[in-house]
């Protein structure tokens, strides 16, 4: 193909997936939006102007007409309509089928463009003429994307998008994609050849070869992030598409629908990025149509009538999350129960034991829809099995929550890359296997001297810090050894965390974490669910990368008719208990707990990565200087051991606390005494019959970065917090503060209420439910018979999380129910309830 022609298509390809995103704003702006439209009337001048020099007639056509449409509305000559917008949409349809067909073939190919001319030009004459149906306006040789034409009293759809700009033209270059991926491939194959050197030079005492490979291991890591950098895009790129399909959408449906994007600057794997593409649409789909209610349904239901998706992204370690959520009706979970036993899924006992979140796992069943009927945007049950069925099968995790009347949120967690993944191997019946590390959540030693397996009818359970938890033993799995029979087990068992599903690996033994670089499955074990690839270790052995959704659903685990599986993975947390990490600090012999739900990640870092700038302790984390801050006497860790960190983040910020040993997590209910000369400390509580101090994690924050605490943008939101537990009080407190809140801490409902005759200023309170005196629920009725309070937003924050308990708090009037300890989404509702009253 000629050259200019590849570099035509490579920049028209570019400008299209800009086009639509920019014309639905433009529509939403109202023709107001000057730098839009002259983006837009810009991008189809280039296309027109090129198109003239290389002699490609007909698409030269087509832009032109769309140009003077554009040139008609830049000089306010024409109202802007949903109908002009609509004609400009379907060329740009045409222009890019047209491109299709000349990146295929070399050569533009022909085709009858008549009615769209002639659409166009009525469209410039009169912009409030209805347009011709779509088929009317397709091209004879191309089979573009339909677009369905909205009437002409279509809403605007309002979209925001967080995605940053592109690189500097200047700065950039154009590389095929062959020739990155070609790289990879070598870079991977490279990081194969480091792990066997490593592993022959750990059997050699004092070899010559030592420092060389450790610079040698540096550079290869070195070399592997840059290339992985050539492959990244922005998530962005995967949803450039969807402003235009929620526009056409909310037009085919008669909805109100406005859109949301943050976060599109995030970056992920360009193989990712394609996985990720149908996932998102069907996504969207559903909760236009099946999530949103009609306008009038929502006008009657105290809700705005446009309704609101909102799709974010952000990266958590070596993984993105991207959370889809809308504010509509939510699920019917009797509904789904119903339809669940009408096709035979469970037993009607069965289903009636289920919580609503496993109901929920109903939806993503092939051929499973609650609709009355089929449309031609959804009814026919494919489009959640497409979503579960894509991101599973990258490695990655799909959870639903839903509040009925309230909304759906929709979570994708998916791995950075599908190259090279940290691996745990462990064997079992005699065969090794790597288990991907981002779905390990624990290790723990059973048997001997560890904890003993107890056994349920016929199924194996690990009672792990009051909670069973059902174990799944790999090798009679796998068939490499016979069932266990009910009695004591020898063993580790890795505890794996996959969506809504927790559950231990039974295996023989534990080996190391390793960069494993992921190769294809070979076409006869595809059928096998339990595998995702297999890689090769140092030592040379081939060996296969465990799939932990596919075991759970070889297992039974996640398809909510195992009574047992069922049982044990809806077991919740005695109330009242609180999860803590517990570790210990040089000079002293005390242990120090935790709370886990405050820490990011655990980091064990390499001494030679501890750096001093500007005398403070830092690392390099995540392209970004990492405080960090010792606690007790700390020394510098001696050559070959690592250094354990624990890491808090919020945003971008985060600060890395060096501690001597990490000791065990554990769930306990706690009494905490108070320690006023120990700064750092909250106080001691009795943890495992030892004395053990609780962190003060807001005093260590502070030390490592001064401005932690300082909000940005005005003052901090007001919290009154109701909490007659003094523990949780100390619990809470600091984690609101260090989220940016201003703090008022409460021991009980008549100390609240003083506050409010005092006349103290609030945006939102957290009360306890249970409290002596005046419970939670009093509270919320002495608010809202009047005063100052009245309307204030009030979230229960309890450790009493059944359904009928958080129906019961719902309909009493609180705006959210919460369960303890549950940071991430304490501080998101307390994000909504704000933006809610502001609004």
């Amino acid at each position: 193909m000629d050259d200019l022609i590849a570099e035509f298509l490579a920049e028209t390809t570019e400008a299209l997936a800009e086009l639509d995103t920019a014309l639905v704003r433009f529509e939403r702006e109202g023709g107001g939006g000057g730098d839009t439209l002259a983006g837009i009337f810009r991008m189809v001048h280039s296309v027109k102007g090129t198109c003239g020099f290389l002699g490609l007639a007909r698409l030269e056509g087509i832009a032109h007409a769309a140009e003077t449409l554009l040139g008609r509305y830049r000089d306010r000559e024409l109202e802007v309509t949903s109908t002009g917008v609509t004609a400009v949409l379907v060329a740009i349809d045409a222009i890019r089928s047209i491109i299709q067909g000349l990146a295929e073939t070399g050569s533009e190919p022909t085709g009858d463009d008549t009615a769209l001319l002639a659409m166009l030009a009525e469209a410039a004459r009169d912009a409030t003429a209805p347009p011709p149906p779509p088929a009317a306006v397709a091209t004879a040789d191309a089979e573009p994307e339909p677009a369905p034409a909205p009437p002409a009293a279509a809403p605007a759809h309002p979209v925001t998008t967080g995605a940053a700009a592109g690189p500097d033209p200047v700065q950039a270059i154009r590389v095929s994609l062959g020739v990155l991926d070609d790289l990879m491939t070598l870079a991977s194959e490279l990081v194969l050849v480091r792990n066997q050197l490593l592993q022959v030079a750990r059997g050699q005492e004092n070899s010559p070869f030592t420092t060389p490979l450790q610079r040698l291991s540096r550079i290869t890591t070195e070399l592997q992030e840059g290339v992985m950098k050539t492959r990244m895009q922005p998530v962005s790129a995967a949803w450039n598409k969807l402003p235009r399909l929620v526009r056409d959408l909310a037009a085919e449906l008669g909805k109100k629908i406005e859109l949301e994007l943050t976060g599109g600057e995030t970056e992920l794997d360009r193989q990712v990025m394609e996985s990720i593409r149908d996932p998102l649409t069907h996504m969207v789909r559903n909760s236009a149509d099946h999530g949103l209610e009609d306008p009038e349904v929502r006008r009657r239901a105290g809700k705005p009538e446009a309704g609101r998706i909102s799709l974010a992204a952000r990266q958590e370690g070596g993984r993105i999350v991207i959370a889809l959520s809308d504010d509509g009706r939510g699920i019917d979970f009797a509904r789904v129960r119903a339809r669940a036993l009408e096709r035979g899924l469970a037993t009607e006992a069965e289903i009636a034991a289920m919580r609503d979140q496993e109901v929920a796992r109903f939806i993503f069943r092939p051929g499973f829809s609650t609709a009355s009927g089929v449309t031609a945007v959804s009814g026919r049950g494919v489009g959640m099995d497409v979503v579960r069925t894509n991101i599973e099968r990258i490695g990655g995790t799909v959870e639903l929550e839903s509040e009925p009347g309230r909304g759906t949120t929709l979570s994708l967690s998916i791995p950075l890359t599908l190259a090279i993944v940290s691996a745990l191997v462990v064997q079992a019946g005699g065969e090794r296997f790597a288990v991907p590390q981002a779905a390990v959540a624990e290790l723990v030693r059973v048997g001997g001297t560890g904890a003993p397996v107890e056994w349920l009818d016929a199924t194996p359970v690990l009672r792990l810090r009051g909670q069973l938890l059902p174990l799944v033993p790999l090798g009679p799995l796998l068939g490499l050894a016979p069932p266990p029979a009910a009695g004591p087990i020898d063993g580790f068992v890795a505890v794996l965390q996959t969506g809504g599903l927790r559950y231990g690996l039974l295996v023989d033994g534990i080996f190391d974490t390793e960069e494993v670089v992921v190769k294809p499955v070979a076409p006869i074990l595809r059928d096998l669910s339990v595998f995702s690839g297999n890689t090769i270790l140092g030592d040379g052995s081939v060996i296969m990368i465990l799939d932990p959704a596919g075991i759970g659903r070889s297992t039974g685990a996640q398809s909510g008719t195992e009574p047992a599986a069922a049982t044990l993975a809806s077991a919740q947390r005695r109330d009242d208990a609180a999860q803590l990490l517990l570790f210990r600090i040089a000079g002293s012999a005390t242990p120090v707990a935790v709370p886990l739900s405050l820490i990011t990640r655990l980091e064990l870092l390499q001494p030679e990565r501890i750096e001093n700038a500007s005398g403070q302790l830092a690392v390099q984390y995540r392209e970004r200087l990492m405080p960090l801050v010792p606690i007790g006497a700390w020394t510098p860790p001696e050559a070959g051991r690592a250094q354990p960190t624990l890491v808090f983040q919020d945003g971008v910020r985060a600060v890395g606390l060096l501690v001597e040993e990490i000791l065990d997590v554990v769930e306990q209910q706690l009494s905490l005494r108070s320690s006023e000369g120990q700064p750092g400390f909250l106080g001691s509580a009795i943890i495992g019959d030892r004395a053990t101090d609780v962190l003060d994690c807001a005093y260590w924050l502070k030390q490592g970065d001064p401005a932690w605490f300082e909000r940005a943008g005005g003052p901090p939101p007001r919290v009154l917090v109701v909490e007659d537990s003094s523990f949780f009080r100390q619990l809470v407190v600091p984690s609101l503060v260090a989220a940016g809140y201003s703090v008022t801490a409460c021991v009980d409902a008549a100390e609240a209420l003083r506050h409010r005759e005092e006349g103290l200023a609030v945006d939102v309170i957290v009360t306890d439910i249970e409290m002596p005196g005046m419970d939670g629920f009093g509270l919320l009725a002495a608010l809202r018979r009047g005063g100052a309070w009245a309307d204030i937003p009030v979230l229960a924050l309890t450790g009493r999380q059944q359904p009928a308990d958080a129906a019961r708090g719902l309909a009493a009037g609180f705006t959210d129910y919460i369960q303890k300890f549950d940071r991430d989404r304490v501080l998101d509702a307390l994000t909504r309830a704000i933006g809610e009253r502001a609004a």
